[in-house]
């Protein structure tokens, strides 16, 4: 079954996806980042580390299925396969089984962690048992 991640009080969401993915590329898995703003996830992965380089595309790109790391705005468009999903954004995945991993990074903003919470539950209804990491306090 998918484990599904949690990390909470996310001071600066990008910073840490970004972290996240390196983590992960590092690992050797393909990630898909779902975002609702992704030209500031692309443009954070490039200037995140001057001793890193993170190779990555937005979703519908040609070389998105040769591409370890595909950001989108819409799990409903036709994706590459992948191992990880980092979920930055208010929406609840629909396909989470098709990935090993789902990390739900929910920041400090009241909104946020509202919809966060929602998606909490949605996994629970789903019977997943989803894990929760405070990264930090507000």
């Amino acid at each position: 079954m998918t484990q599904v991640d949690f990390h909470t009080s996310v001071p600066d969401k990008l910073a840490y996806c970004c972290r996240l993915v390196r983590k992960a590329y590092a690992g050797g898995h393909r990630i898909i980042v779902l975002t609702a703003d992704p030209a500031a996830l692309d443009a954070a992965l490039w200037s995140f580390s001057a001793t890193d380089f993170l190779p990555h595309v937005q979703a519908g790109h040609a070389l998105a299925d040769q591409t370890p790391v595909v950001i989108t705005p819409d799990l409903a468009r036709a994706l590459p396969p992948a191992t990880v999903l980092v979920n930055l954004s208010h929406q609840q995945p629909d396909n989470v089984a098709a990935y090993q991993r789902v990390v739900e990074v929910v920041s400090t903003d009241p909104d946020d962690v509202q919809a966060g919470r929602q998606r909490f539950i949605a996994y629970k209804k789903q019977s997943y048992q989803p894990s929760h990491l405070v990264v930090g306090q507000s």
